[in-house]
């Protein structure tokens, strides 16, 4: 036994140093119940990538594969040299952009994914020149608290989505409100309520143990009927070995034509202010940013970022990007890349177990999207709304971001909408340089069509 103890405590010490455990007042067992929420809440993307790429002619099971790969090689690289709890998967958008562009006359997935590759290549020049880095830093304290709350009521707007509270409405009504009689519904609801209950009372891991509540209701109610291609094979299937056929297939030379300048343009706008919106919003909520907004060790976030598009790409499974939904781990106390590591190792796994990942329905992780949603909202009491050169861009960026579903669509009306009212208001030379750039940069892009 004493032996058992004494490797343990050299374990953990070695754990302790490796991730700053102590400096930054978390533990192992908080991290891993930090790294399953996070992974819960994003796991989706294994079986929602496939479905849509496959309307690009890509082959499922491969594009299954390499969604896992795609996600775990990067957010161990996160855990491990940045040391901080954002993971990354294909990124939510840029694959139904990028499928919808593969189907067009001429085009195929692996141009396409040469696109990918190019883009995230150009970003990754801008990171390593501190280009990326500086426009960050040249953001209003105010906006960048913006962009964390609009991304708050964005993953809250998503949440209700798959809650049924929100839904599309007819005709010329774009939204309406869900119904309480069907079971999905009534399920989430439940959830959103276990979970307000467990945050009530102060219960360490309530998102991951609502998130678990919830799916064992929504099992008992027979809300969630598992696909044939899910649950219902044998499980010598649920152990097959991946299918890798995407890999390498990226066609790079043919994204270099002039014909796809634009749309390596509107990958990368896209790419670029997304990862940044993201970074500044879930860095915010967990308390990373200093006195000016700014992370410490930003250029390693940006840079294993900007990889990632590039991996993703080579791998077959669209632009890989840092996931809003790392703030559900960051709500259960994640502080330190051990939860990002956690969030890997389960994707790595997922090649394995992959039918195994859907036994949690959308309606259970619904509830969480919810409660993380109104976690990120806190920051707006420190919000300035007073002055109109900072409280209109602030406003705009909040409330665009979930309405249109576009965070980096967000940014950028809020971008230009600030160096507008600066000017207004005769205050243009306390703007960045940056911001001018960019401001113009968003607005080419919005004239184009990007």
């Amino acid at each position: 036994m004493a032996t058992t103890y004494s490797l343990s405590s050299a374990s953990r010490s070695l754990i302790n140093r490796l991730f700053a455990l102590d400096e930054r007042g978390s533990t192992v067992e908080r991290e891993v119940i930090a790294g399953l929420a996070t992974f819960m809440t994003m796991a989706y993307i294994i079986f929602v990538n496939p479905q849509i790429l496959k309307t690009a002619g890509m082959p499922i099971e491969a594009v299954a594969a390499a969604t896992c790969i795609a996600a775990a090689v990067p957010t161990l690289i996160m855990g491990l040299w940045a040391n901080y709890p954002f993971a990354l998967a294909s990124g939510m958008g840029l694959n139904a952009a990028l499928a919808m562009h593969a189907t067009r006359p001429g085009m195929d997935w692996q141009t396409m994914m040469g696109v990918i590759v190019v883009e995230g290549a150009i970003v990754t020049v801008l990171v390593l020149t501190r280009v990326r880095e500086q426009v960050m830093q040249a953001i209003p304290m105010n906006l960048k608290r913006a962009i964390g709350v609009g991304i708050g009521i964005f993953i809250a707007f998503l949440g209700m989505q798959h809650a049924g509270w929100v839904q599309k409405g007819a005709e010329s009504v774009y939204l309406t409100h869900g119904t309480f009689t069907t079971k999905g519904t009534l399920v989430s609801t439940l959830g959103v309520l276990l979970m307000m209950l467990l945050l009530a009372f102060r219960v360490r891991g309530a998102i991951l143990l609502g998130i678990f509540g919830t799916a064992a209701v929504a099992w008992i109610a027979d809300v969630f009927t598992p696909s044939t291609a899910r649950l219902t094979t044998t499980p010598e299937r649920w152990l097959a070995i991946p299918d890798f056929s995407t890999f390498g297939q990226a066609n790079i030379l043919g994204a270099l034509q002039p014909a796809l300048v634009g749309v390596i343009f509107a990958f990368l706008i896209t790419d670029f202010f997304d990862t940044m919106g993201t970074v500044i919003g879930i860095g915010g909520q967990a308390g990373f940013l200093d006195e000016r907004g700014n992370l410490p060790r930003l250029n390693r976030v940006l840079l294993t970022d900007s990889l990632a598009a590039v991996w993703g790409g080579l791998c077959g499974a669209s632009s890989v990007t840092t996931y809003i939904e790392s703030a559900a781990g960051i709500s259960e106390g994640g502080r330190t890349g051990l939860t990002s590591v956690v969030v890997g190792v389960l994707f790595l796994l997922s090649l394995l177990f992959a039918p195994l990942v859907g036994v949690v329905p959308a309606v259970a992780t619904a509830p969480a999207l919810i409660i993380v949603g109104y976690l990120m909202m806190s920051v707006v009491r420190e919000m300035d709304f007073e002055s109109p050169e900072h409280g209109i861009p602030a406003f705009l960026t909040m409330l665009l971001i979930p309405l249109t579903q576009s965070i980096s669509f967000g940014i950028g009306v809020g971008f230009i909408s600030h160096v507008v009212v600066m000017l207004l208001r005769g205050k243009g030379r306390e703007v960045s340089p940056w911001m001018y750039g960019i401001a113009l940069l968003f607005a080419i892009s919005f004239a184009w069509g990007a």
